[in-house]
């Protein structure tokens, strides 16, 4: 009966709530014949009432610190309802019991066992735990018999904290007059014989007589006991504690056994773990996170950004971890207040739909900005504080640089910032540096290389690159790659010939085609062009070289474009640092450096978790440049967010500079890697932005804007709506619906707010919104966030811009003509070297990574508007092999950024009695 009415009840939670089933974990330590046989008929139970059930089985080796790390999963685990852990421990190392039942989350002892269950069970809180099994189905067996509890004379014989002290309380709170009697009770007999109801659980053969029972008595035996029987195949027969033949002739009602008790036990179990699952539907819809916002308090005027960020008290960011459905053995803690996740999620995941896709880019900007990272801020703290989605913002990680030079930090701006921000703008948890070592670790073994190979003969080179090692030589794994790449297939380091040992140990590498420079991330524009190699020691082999910007590094192009371990592993081999003097391809392979790489990347590829001022989580993770690469954060970040969500829920993420370039590349570059597909583009403008498109006068940061922009100017607004007109077009190519974000500052009137939503409109977005989220937080974004949701609703048709099989030249002019405007390109003879160069050596089917300006759609920063009619020209193209993609370079850029006059470390400081970081981010 009781399985059959939990069959109805989980039939009808799948009913209502479609992909939801109550979920019971059972913990094993060992390989008891006795528990696997309980085991089996738990699990054949759940299944036949439609619980998931889930078997962990540790090894009998397991140390106690094993089983409590299994436990802290599994408490962890929101598809665990029910979890009990299968007793005895069977294990060669001492644990204690009591800690680990306790260990279990109270909320999922189904078993009772815990002293908090245990506790509340002895105080009569009936409703508000979950009690042992055994006693729980031997109140189930008495209430089956229709005889009322209340005010009934109850024995109860053992007193064991599993079966015989819960079934006294159990009693005693359904108001029975209880008495507990054991192996110590001078007078058993004279106590068994005044019971209406006997349960006995003494571990003892017949124990009890029937001559001892009360005529008409309700008896349940509890025990499990083995007794000599020749009779038997097995020698022995099993037998309660009650003497059976005897007692069912004065009982009532009595249990035999085997097949009274037993079964009742494995049925509450399962009632127990039915009841949790409700329990949890009632606190939690599934699907949806039950998380915990941040109330903001606003302020006229609105303060600085460090001042509204420090003012804020983030939530520990293991509690954001678990609102958002995250294990404790998913999250490594980097402090209070961000953490590292674990790639395994995404394996745990793989079965759960993915959210909805949503890109934040924007118009070209001012050199200020129009507030990308505020409007995505923003627009996830209104789905998700005010509107109550599930929602995850994946934003980069900023450079040093910046954040020490002119622009500051990255965190967003006003009442809408990833918080703490300096954390945020700073360190995080150290992948910049990371990338840094890495990349650096490359240059160096380039110039080593070079150096070994010009001041040694074949055979030296062989013997250190092969040594003996207690007289064995062997290849490493990364060698013997290198010796198929050559088409050498021995693995015997005495086998190869003269002519072999030449074409393994020398790359060859010829000075001039080295592209692989090192970094810093610092601005440091003094070290734009060095010479290195000038010690003595270095025998005259000196060249020069450069630093660039960390962020410029392919190594985060690589980070932000992997999709797992492995993969960010194989895209780091195939990284080109050169070519060789007979025109090949040098790779990180090549130089072996490969392994070491991965290791020091194995942290920086789990995505960094943090927060924003009203409590919603975010991943920052990756931030590559948006000129020389892509622009935007990792895939890796936005696929486990994605899984995270789930169907209903969202994913914004942000692309960088205007749409022509961090759009376009998160279309062609970023989906073609992930096999993500966009529903919805937010295009961020303002009416500043636009009055400088229109032809009103430069913007230059650290200056006082011009009237121009301080004064209501409709003919000079409309005008500039032409870039606005351009970037919608530029994401409609693309077939994915655009919501315009009008980001409004103070000194915008009504009037000019009210011309951009109408133009936008015009122009083919799907909708215009005001936005105020600077300086109301998510509030300010919500007319937007119900925009961006009913965009979601409409079919994406997404396609790319281009099939990468094309020519690369043509490739490029698809995206100079159909996104920048122009008539045709130009490529000057270097770039057709390298075009030729690329493609000859297999790289010409990459995407293409245009970098060009971010301040005008053409390669002329001062041509505002839609410029239209120009040649592009082509000065020169790059190769990122592992990140996947050629670069053009269109005009003359630096990859290492100097610092201003008046930096923004000026204003930085740090109070050192209370440690808090002061001045403008």
């Amino acid at each position: 009966q009781v399985r059959e009415r939990l069959k109805q009840q989980v039939a009808e939670m799948k009913e209502k709530f479609p992909g939801f089933r109550p979920g019971l974990a059972i913990l094993q330590v060992g390989n008891r014949d006795d528990s696997n046989l309980y085991i089996n008929m738990k699990l054949k139970a759940a299944a036949e009432i439609g619980i998931s059930a889930n078997h962990i089985k540790l090894p009998n080796t397991a140390t106690e610190a094993d089983v409590l790390k299994c436990i802290a999963s599994l408490n962890g685990d929101p598809a665990v309802h029910g979890f009990i852990v299968q007793l005895p421990l069977d294990s060669d190392k001492p644990i204690n019991t009591e800690k680990i039942t306790n260990a279990v989350a109270p909320e999922k002892d189904v078993d009772g066992l815990s002293s908090i269950n245990a506790g509340k069970l002895s105080r009569g809180d009936l409703g508000d735990c979950f009690i042992p099994c055994t006693p729980k189905g031997c109140m189930e067996l008495i209430r089956q018999t229709g005889v009322q509890v209340a005010g009934k004379r109850a024995v109860v014989v053992g007193r064991s904290k599993i079966v015989g002290a819960p079934m006294h309380d159990l009693l005693l709170w359904n108001h029975a007059t209880v008495t507990t009697c054991h192996s110590k009770t001078s007078t058993l007999a004279e106590e068994v014989g005044k019971a209406d109801i006997l349960v006995v659980a003494a571990g003892k053969a017949e124990m009890v007589k029937g001559e001892w029972i009360k005529p008409g008595a309700i008896v349940i035996d509890c025990g499990i006991n083995h007794v000599p029987d020749s009779t038997k195949a097995s020698g022995k027969r099993v037998v309660g504690d009650v003497a059976y033949n005897t007692a069912k002739e004065k009982a009532s009602y009595i249990t035999p056994v085997p097949g009274g008790v037993g079964p009742m036990t494995v049925a509450m179990l399962m009632q127990s773990t039915v009841e949790s699952a409700q329990r949890f539907l009632e606190k939690f819809q599934p699907g949806k996170w039950n998380i915990q916002y941040n109330q903001l308090t606003l302020k006229m005027p609105v303060p600085s950004d460090i001042e509204i960020s420090q003012s804020c008290l983030p939530k520990p960011i293991d509690q954001v971890a678990k609102e958002v459905g995250l294990l404790p053995d998913e999250v490594e803690l980097y402090g209070q207040t961000k953490a590292k996740v674990h790639l395994s999620t995404l394996k745990r995941l793989k079965n759960q739909p993915d959210g909805k896709y949503v890109v934040v880019t924007g118009i070209t900007p001012t050199p200020l900005g129009e507030g990308k990272s505020t409007t995505t801020v923003g627009l996830v703290q209104a789905l998700g504080a005010h509107l109550h989605q599930n929602v995850f913002a994946c934003v980069r990680q900023p450079s040093q640089g910046p954040t020490f030079g002119i622009k500051g930090g990255a965190a967003g701006g006003g009442y809408c910032q990833v918080i703490p921000m300096e954390e945020f703008n700073l360190h995080l948890t150290g992948d910049i540096h990371a990338i840094t070592a890495a990349n650096n670790l490359v240059a160096a073994a380039v110039d080593a290389r070079m150096f070994h190979e010009l001041t040694q003969t074949d055979q030296a080179l062989y013997n250190r690159l092969v040594p003996s090692v207690n007289g064995v030589r062997k290849f490493s794994d990364i060698q013997i790659r290198r010796l198929q790449k050559l088409g050498i297939n021995k693995t015997d380091p005495s086998a190869l010939t003269k002519e072999e040992i030449n074409a393994f140990v020398r790359l060859d590498i010829d000075p001039g085609t080295i592209t692989w420079q090192r970094v810093l991330d610092t601005n440091d524009r003094f070290l734009r062009k060095i010479t290195i190699g000038q010690s003595p020691t270095e025998k005259g082999f000196s060249r020069t070289a450069q630093f660039d910007i960390t962020v410029s590094s392919e190594i985060m192009a690589v980070l932000a474009l992997s999709d797992g371990l492995d993969d960010m592993k194989k895209r780091l081999g195939r990284m080109v640092v050169a070519s060789s003097k007979r025109g090949e391809p040098v790779t990180a392979d090549d130089l072996g450096v490969t392994g070491a790489l991965a290791v020091l990347m194995k942290d920086a590829v789990k995505p960094n978790l943090m927060q924003t001022l009203e409590g919603t989580p975010v991943f920052v993770h990756a931030g590559p440049f948006a000129n020389i690469a892509h622009g935007n954060s990792s895939v890796l970040a936005d696929k486990i967010a994605l899984k995270l969500v789930g169907k209903d829920g969202f994913v914004v993420t942000e692309a960088g500079f205007g749409a022509d370039i961090g759009m376009e590349k998160f279309f062609n570059i970023k989906c073609r890697y992930s096999g993500l597909r966009p529903h919805v583009v937010v295009l961020v403008a303002t009416v500043r932005a636009l009055k400088m498109h229109g032809g009103g006068p430069a913007v230059t940061a650290g200056v006082p804007l011009p009237k121009e922009y301080m004064e209501e100017n409709l003919q000079l607004l409309a005008k500039g709506c032409s870039n606005l007109n351009k970037q919608i077009q530029n994401a409609r190519i693309f077939g994915v619906p655009v919501v315009v974000a009008v980001n409004a500052f103070k000194t915008d009137t009504k009037a000019e707010l009210a011309l951009v939503v109408q133009l936008a409109k015009e122009a083919g977005a799907f909708d215009a919104v005001e936005c105020t989220h600077w300086a109301e937080g998510g509030k300010g974004a919500v007319a937007l966030a119900m925009a961006v949701q009913r965009a979601s609703q409409t079919p994406s048709n997404f396609r790319f811009l281009y099939n990468v099989e094309l020519p690369v030249i043509d490739k490029i002019r698809l995206i100079a003509q159909q996104i920048y405007g122009a008539r045709d390109i130009e490529l000057l003879p270097e770039a057709q070297e390298k075009v030729a160069l690329y493609t000859k050596q297999g790289f010409g089917n990459l995407p293409v990574c245009m970098a060009k300006t971010h301040l005008s759609l053409s390669h002329d920063p001062e041509q505002k508007g839609a410029p239209t009619g120009f040649v592009l020209p082509i000065r020169d193209v790059r190769a990122s092999v592992g990140a996947g993609f050629l670069y053009p370079l269109v005009g003359t850029m630096s990859t290492m950024p100097g610092l201003p006059t008046r930096p923004c470390f000026y204003d930085i400081d740090l109070d050192t009695v209370s440690g808090e970081v002061n001045g403008l981010f």
